[in-house]
């Protein structure tokens, strides 16, 4: 048929059709007739096909605009592609975190040292940190369905690689290739999820987001100890792989497109900063554990690092004038939207620190087997996940300042208890911390990922889920560098004074936590910050 949308007059209902701004009429099109209530009308769609590359004219809409989200006719595709992108983002976030309990084992095989084995998630979270940014621009270029089967490809063909692995260079090269996937996955998820459901009932989704996000990572380290209790370590990829290879085919046969692609430009240069900025900073604060044992100085990177993020900075705010911006910096126009990111940073700083300090905690200074200590982390991931849901539920009731205040108070307060754990700790008290910090966690990411995105206007979701996804894979990867580190550095200061080298471990992690425990304060106080949003609290600026 002709007509694809109800047409509309901008300010002069006798104007004409304006429809011929955004789209060109199929040929043989009669005129729209002008309607009465035409000017307070939005564009919308009637009978549209499925949107495939084939039948896309060329198109100023941005390729966040998906279709309307209360369109009955879409409803049942949107929830089949939202559930495909949900499963196969729990599957590749999993992998996140499934190295924390393997370290002393990978530390044994190739005789590295745990600066050098914690770069294998170090690795994985800078190279989402970097690429994050670029897909902004592949959301609005491409469609749903090569987007997804680009991220799916990468991880399984890093996955494939890991298994085969046969020393640490080529594994840590395959991790950064996992990685790949995974970076265009998360955003992929979010930006769909936030244009195709409706504000009023996005929190429950953002709940099972949650999910993926946080009890994917959280339950890594008890899926990882289960595997080495029986198998070797290159089993952690080898079962993964026909799992990512399923839901990549079913993904390609079942998945719709749901995005209306558009030609937009990429900046090579800020590509470049990014790396640069990031990587920087993340390794700096790695190198500051090596530069105790006489390694490069720690503030070179981080001086390079922090350089290239300002440069970057000012290239973006360049670039946003003329809508060309790698990662658009005006999503840090809505309070909301800034303060979220800000407590994101903290609590995946806790999360990711912790995931990786207590496996080590637990098998080098308790000296609990790798079963032992993945079943100890098992009950809070299974908590995370059985909250977030009814988390999600809640923020649709009541909004985020109800549930972020109790849970970011909680998550400092677990802190500040696991800077008290000594080789005479029970196992019991360690649970008891994981759960808790599990709980406020669970209490934190639904209401942060909900009320961030809300805040903004449609036009900026993609970028809006690139920062946040950046922010939130910078500070996991500070995280765990921050925590390795200072542990590092004190055991090693006292060792080389003469203290046990068990009670050497012990203080280094008590230090690492006080750091992390002094950081979760800033979150409380941003807590009451958070509001919910209405329909977008950015202002309405040009895009």
């Amino acid at each position: 048929m002709c007509t694809l949308f109800t047409c509309f007059s901008l300010a002069d209902p006798g104007a004409g059709c304006a429809l011929a701004e955004f789209r060109p009429l199929p040929a043989g099109c009669p005129p729209c007739s002008p309607s009465p209530s035409s000017s307070y009308s939005r564009l919308q769609r009637r009978d549209t096909p499925e949107v495939t590359e084939s039948t896309l004219p060329d198109s100023r809409l941005s390729g966040a605009e998906l279709d309307a989200p209360d369109d009955e006719r879409h409803a049942g595709r949107n929830r089949l592609v939202i559930n495909i992108l949900i499963v196969s983002a729990f599957v590749v976030i999993l992998n996140e975190t499934i190295m924390g309990v393997a370290l002393p084992h990978l530390m044994a095989d190739f005789s590295i040292t745990a600066n050098a084995a914690q770069w294998l998630t170090t690795a994985f979270m800078l190279t989402m940190a970097v690429v994050i940014p670029i897909t902004g621009f592949l959301i609005q270029r491409f469609t749903t369905r090569q987007v997804f089967i680009a991220a799916m490809a990468l991880f399984s063909l890093g996955t494939l690689v890991a298994a085969a692995a046969p020393g640490f260079e080529v594994l840590l090269v395959a991790r950064v290739v996992q990685a790949l996937g995974t970076a265009i996955m998360m955003p992929l998820l979010m930006t769909t999820v936030m244009t195709l459901v409706p504000a009023q009932t996005r929190g429950r989704t953002m709940g099972n987001i949650s999910i993926v996000i946080s009890v994917a990572p959280a339950i890594g380290p008890t899926i990882s100890g289960l595997i080495l209790s029986a198998l070797s370590w290159r089993f952690m990829f080898i079962l993964v792989l026909p799992i990512a290879i399923a839901a990549l085919v079913i993904g390609a046969m079942r998945i719709k497109n749901v995005t209306v692609p558009r030609q937009v430009p990429i900046d090579v240069l800020s590509i470049v900063l990014s790396a640069f900025a990031f990587g920087g900073l993340v390794f700096g604060l790695s190198s500051m554990g090596e530069s105790a044992n006489g390694g490069m100085p720690g503030w070179i990177p981080l001086v390079v690092g922090g350089v290239a993020l300002a440069a970057f900075i000012v290239r973006q705010l360049v670039l946003q004038r003329q809508d060309r911006a790698l990662l658009d910096l005006r999503t840090f126009t809505a309070r909301t939207f800034t303060v979220s990111v800000l407590m994101f940073a903290i609590s995946m700083m806790a999360l990711f620190g912790t995931i990786i300090l207590l496996p080590l905690y637990m098998q080098e200074v308790l000296h609990l087997d790798t079963l032992a200590s993945g079943l100890l982390l098992l009950p809070g991931g299974l908590l995370m996940g059985l909250l977030s849901p009814v988390v999600g539920r809640l923020y649709d009731r009541f909004g985020p300042r109800p549930l972020l205040v109790p849970g970011s108070i909680v998550l400092s307060g677990v802190l500040w208890s696991l800077t008290q754990v000594s080789p005479t700790t029970p196992w019991w008290a360690v649970l008891l911390a994981h759960i808790g910090l599990s709980a406020a966690l669970a209490f934190m990411f639904t209401p942060l990922f909900t009320a961030s995105l809300g805040s903004l206007r449609p036009s900026l979701y993609s970028h809006g889920s690139a920062v946040v996804g950046t922010v939130q894979q910078v500070a996991g990867a500070a995280g765990t560098a921050l925590f390795i580190s200072v542990m590092s550095a004190v055991a090693a200061s006292q060792v080389a004074s003469g203290t046990d080298a068990v009670a050497a471990q012990a203080s280094g992690i008590t230090t690492a936590f006080t750091y992390g425990a002094v950081i979760s304060l800033f979150g409380i106080v941003a807590a009451f910050f958070v509001r919910r949003p209405a329909d977008s609290d950015a202002p309405a600026m040009g895009h």
